[in-house]
């Protein structure tokens, strides 16, 4: 259940990331009431998370959904620049998450 709420809090650190990017600057109410939820909601969840999880982990896991997820939709989203060295740059993100996980496989 750990993994699932911190899976979830990842999410929604890619979605307050997206929330910053559209509240420029928090001058504009909406996106940056959204900004303000799903931030405090990501780090609530992951303060839940971290009842059972071993904290390096589950902020390292946490930091790289947010940073490799937020990467991989401004290029498909945004039209930021999709280059091989980024493209392999968030693949090692993803091999160190999912590294994480399998390294933390008896921790709930």
């Amino acid at each position: 259940m750990s993994w699932i709420l911190l899976a979830c809090a990842g999410v929604l650190e890619i979605a307050f990331a997206f929330g910053m990017k559209w509240s420029a600057g928090f001058s504009r109410l909406w996106p940056s009431l959204f900004a303000v939820l799903t931030g405090l909601s990501s780090i609530m969840l992951l303060t839940l998370s971290l009842r059972a999880l071993p904290v390096g982990t589950a902020y390292a896991v946490w930091t790289g959904i947010g940073a490799a997820g937020t990467a991989v939709l401004g290029m498909a989203l945004l039209g930021e620049p999709a280059s091989p060295a980024r493209i392999g740059c968030v693949a090692l993100i993803l091999c160190g998450v999912i590294g994480l996980k399998l390294a933390s496989a008896g921790v709930s």
